[in-house]
C-alpha cells in the first residue's frame, strides 16, 4: 500500500535501524518494550482513511443515539461503581484490514473499547519512526507534538495539580505496557501509583509521593476492573465499587458499556454481522463466525472454529457473541517478499464537555498468523507486532 513509500522504506531498512529504532524508543521510555516492536510501518492511503474515519463517524453516532440504561446493562451487577460519567475520556476502535468481494480494500470492525491504549507510546513510536526514517515526515499524523500533549493533559489532569492525579494500575512494572506509563508520566508530570499502595481514609484516597501522604483527586485508570478477581491474595488499596471522592479518568463502568457487548447493535457496510450467543439464528452456520467473550482483553477466549459442542456447553451464553468472519489481506510485503496482515486502531479522546470524541493517534499491529495480537505472532517472522499507521497518496 502507497508504493512509493512501500518501496523506499523497504530500500532504506536495515537490521542496523531496526536496532536503532528500538534503542531509541528505550531510551526515551527509560525501558525496552516488552512487547515486539514491528521492523515496519504500516503504509494506507487516505482512501482507506476516509473508510476508516466514516465507519466510525456513523459507530460513534449510533452508540450516543443508545439510551444510557441500555449501556448500563452491559456492567455486571458485581462491578459497578458509583458516580458514572456521560461519556467516556477514552475510545478506541480496531479494524481490520481486509479485501471486499470487489477487490477493494476494506477496514471490518474488530471491537472498540472505552479503555485507555498506548497513547503516550504511540505517539512518541510515530516521532522515532520518522527519527531514524525521516522521509517518513511528509505523511506523520498533522497534530503537532504540543497540541496532542495539551489533549491529553486537559483530559487527564484537568486543571487539577499533577500531584494529585496518579495513573493507576495493579503491579504495573510487571505490565507489558509499562514503557506507556513511564511515557505517560514523563508527559503530563504525574506518577504510576499500584492499587495495593493507595490508602483510603473516609472518602479520599492517598499515595506516598516522595515520603509525603498525597490525595489523589483525578486517577487515569489502567486497571482492568473484572480481572481483579482473578489475583489470588491481592490487597488493594480500596474497592472500586465504594463511593470515593475523585474523579475517574475513565470511569470503570465505562470498560464494559463499550465493548463487544456492542457489536451486536451495530450497522455499517464495515461492521460485520454478530450475535449473542444465546440469540444466534438457526438460519446461520457457526463456520462463518468467530466466538467471544464479552470482557476479554489482548485475544484471549477468543475461539476462530467453534463448534454446536463448545457453545453448547457454554452456560452464559449472554457473556460471548459470535461474529462475522473477516478475512486480513497480506497486502504489507517485506524485504523477503513475504506478505503480513494487520489491524488499525484508532485513538480517540473525549473531553469531557465536548459531543464527539477527537482521533488523536493510531496504533498498528503486524502478523503472518492467525490472530493479529502481537502475543500470537511467530517468533521467528519480519513485519510483526506493535507498529504505526501512515496515510498518504
Amino acid at each position: 500500500m502507497i508504493p512509493q513509500y512501500r518501496k523506499q522504506f523497504n530500500q532504506e531498512f536495515s537490521q542496523e535501524k531496526y536496532d536503532q529504532l528500538k534503542d531509541i524508543l528505550t531510551e526515551k521510555g527509560g525501558m525496552a518494550p516488552a512487547f515486539r516492536i514491528s521492523e515496519s510501518p504500516i503504509f494506507l492511503p487516505n482512501e482507506f482513511k476516509n473508510k476508516l474515519l466514516h465507519a466510525s463517524d456513523s459507530i460513534i453516532d449510533q452508540i450516543k443515539a443508545l439510551p444510557a440504561e441500555v449501556l448500563y446493562k452491559a456492567v455486571p451487577d458485581n462491578c459497578r461503581v458509583p458516580n458514572d460519567t456521560q461519556h467516556p475520556h477514552f475510545f478506541t476502535i480496531d479494524f481490520g484490514i481486509c479485501r471486499s468481494e470487489n477487490g477493494e480494500i476494506e477496514p471490518q470492525l474488530i471491537e472498540l473499547q472505552a479503555f485507555p491504549s498506548l497513547y503516550a507510546f504511540q505517539k512518541t513510536f510515530e516521532e522515532t519512526f520518522c527519527e531514524v526514517y525521516p522521509f517518513l515526515s511528509e505523511i506523520k499524523n498533522k497534530m503537532p507534538n504540543e497540541e496532542f500533549k495539551n489533549h491529553l493533559k486537559q483530559l487527564i489532569v484537568g486543571d487539577e495539580n499533577p500531584e494529585h492525579v496518579i495513573l493507576l494500575e495493579i503491579f504495573p512494572e510487571k505490565q507489558k505496557t509499562a514503557i506507556d506509563f513511564a511515557l505517560t508520566e514523563k508527559l503530563l508530570g504525574i506518577k504510576t501509583v499500584c492499587l495495593t499502595k493507595v490508602k483510603k481514609e473516609g472518602r479520599k484516597l492517598f499515595y506516598e509521593n516522595n515520603g509525603k501522604l498525597t490525595e489523589i483527586k483525578r486517577i487515569y485508570n489502567r486497571v482492568i476492573f473484572d480481572e481483579l478477581d482473578r489475583i489470588p491474595d491481592l490487597k488493594a488499596g480500596f474497592d472500586f465499587r465504594e463511593d470515593i471522592d475523585v474523579q475517574w479518568v475513565t470511569h470503570p463502568n465505562w470498560f464494559f458499556k463499550i465493548s463487544k457487548f456492542l457489536l451486536p447493535m451495530l450497522k455499517h457496510q464495515f461492521v460485520p454481522k454478530s450475535y449473542f450467543l444465546h440469540e444466534f439464528p438457526e438460519h446461520e452456520s457457526l463456520e462463518h463466525f468467530v466466538l467471544k467473550p464479552l470482557f476479554s482483553f489482548a485475544g484471549s477466549g477468543v475461539n476462530l472454529n467453534p463448534t454446536k459442542e463448545i457453545t453448547d456447553a457454554i452456560e452464559d451464553k449472554e457473556n460471548y457473541i459470535l461474529q462475522r468472519k473477516v478475512t486480513y489481506e497480506p497486502i504489507f510485503e517485506d524485504i523477503n517478499g513475504e506478505f503480513s496482515k494487520a489491524e488499525i486502531r484508532l485513538l480517540y479522546i473525549w473531553h469531557e464537555n465536548e459531543d464527539r470524541p477527537i482521533l488523536l493517534e493510531n496504533l498498528g499491529r503486524m502478523t503472518k498468523a492467525a490472530m493479529v495480537n502481537v502475543d500470537f505472532n511467530k517468533k521467528d517472522a519480519i513485519w510483526i507486532g506493535s507498529s504505526n499507521a501512515f496515510f498518504g497518496d
